[in-house]
């Protein structure tokens, strides 16, 4: 079991991109859930905190607390609707900076594997071809960063598994610098949070179908 303390970020107000009738868009600090977790202590989470601005909000998808990044969520329950149709139906452009360990063989390439939950060792997911639900990821190499003996890469997730970025990474033998669940010690300690980040989300309005895109840099 991976037990550790919940430490959000301080609540400096909402890091806001975006905000209509209908939704609003929000760059999540690492450090800090999606939603409220199981326990007093873990209530504070981006949900709870944009709630208080905007009442009534509804979360249509989350980042793991580690990853920082763009979230979508909506403002009243049709638009909630038609935002998880556009999830579910994968219409939705997402794509992610990392900086991984080492330097992959390939400038480009995919990953087709398929991920289960790692019962025994929660909250890990695992590659499983038996009883796993497929996963495909698609990843572009940006920059080789010698120092780090790291790459800045672009990533895909084609499909939307948890962990997945993370997990596939993993897979091919270049996991994510900071990542606490599926990195070695010496890759964890090349930074002091994970180096994943949801850059750019591009969808049709949920209402007026224009084609949103948003984009986010990188902060490491």
């Amino acid at each position: 079991m991976h037990v550790s303390t919940y430490q959000p970020p301080a609540n400096t107000g909402l890091a806001l991109i975006h905000v209509d009738e209908h939704l609003i868009v929000l760059d999540k600090p690492a450090g800090l859930l999606s939603v409220p977790g199981r326990g007093e202590d873990k209530h504070d989470s981006l949900a709870t905190r944009a709630a208080q601005a905007y009442p009534g909000v509804l979360i249509v998808h989350r980042l793991d607390m580690d990853t920082s990044g763009l979230l979508v969520l909506a403002r009243d329950a049709d638009t909630h609707r038609r935002l998880s149709k556009l999830f579910h139906d994968r219409v939705v452009d997402k794509r992610y900076v990392a900086l991984i360990e080492g330097r992959p063989a390939q400038e480009q390439g995919e990953v087709d594997q398929p991920l289960n939950v790692d019962w025994p060792n929660r909250p890990l997911h695992i590659v499983d071809h038996e009883n796993g639900k497929r996963a495909l990821t698609r990843y572009w190499v940006q920059d080789y960063e010698a120092d780090l003996h790291a790459s800045r890469v672009l990533l895909e997730p084609v499909t939307g598994r948890t962990h997945q970025l993370r997990v596939h990474m993993q897979w091919l033998g270049h996991p994510i610098l900071g990542d606490t669940l599926y990195a070695q010690p010496a890759t964890r300690a090349k930074a002091t949070r994970l180096l994943l980040h949801a850059a750019l989300l591009e969808l049709p309005h949920p209402v007026t179908g224009e084609t949103m895109r948003w984009e986010s840099p990188a902060p490491f």
